[in-house]
């Protein structure tokens, strides 16, 4: 029996990795995970590129909170707070890993390969399909998901710009 067929999908649940702790985002987070999406550098790409703005960060961060399916990132080696990431649209068939961000100086594979490793390897139990949605000019966060064997499935158009959809698919069996 399929693991879809006899638990829901827990979409926050806390996944253990090497160098990672993904837990479920809660109010009390703001302020640590405000401080790890402070740098503009991190935005400079992405469609809302003043979400390091505290009030534009609120928004994002009310809206991870309400979405039931958000994570802080914790460096198990700090215990601090490094960024965040969130499954959202979850269908029978699918499920959308997306909002994620990273301190720059996690950045370059490791930590985001490791991120994307737990949260697509835990959907893929309960889904036979992951997406990925980024803004079409976001050619880093689009080289990341090729590296993790993303592929690329169409382009789309959204208010704030044109986006792109990638996918990871269940193997057979």
């Amino acid at each position: 029996m399929d693991a879809s067929e006899s638990t829901p999908f827990d979409l926050q649940p806390r996944l253990e990795g090497e160098h990672l702790e993904l837990r479920p985002l809660v109010p009390g987070d703001f302020e640590a995970l405000h401080a790890a999406a402070s740098d503009p550098a991190i935005w400079e790409l992405h469609p809302e590129p003043t979400r390091h703005e505290r009030d534009v960060f609120r928004r994002y961060f009310d809206r991870g909170i309400a979405s039931g399916g958000a994570f802080a990132i914790v460096d198990r080696a700090t215990g601090r707070i490094i960024g965040s990431s969130r499954y959202s649209n979850l269908r029978a068939d699918e499920v959308e890993i997306g909002w994620t961000f990273l301190e720059r100086a996690y950045w370059g594979g490791t930590y985001n390969r490791e991120l994307k490793r737990m949260m697509i390897a835990h959907a893929l139990r309960f889904v036979p399909r992951v997406v990925f949605v980024v803004g079409e000019h976001n050619l880093r966060s689009r080289k990341a998901l090729e590296k993790i064997g993303a592929h690329f499935v169409e382009r789309t158009d959204a208010d704030d710009g044109p986006r792109v959809v990638y996918e990871i698919t269940r193997g057979p069996g």
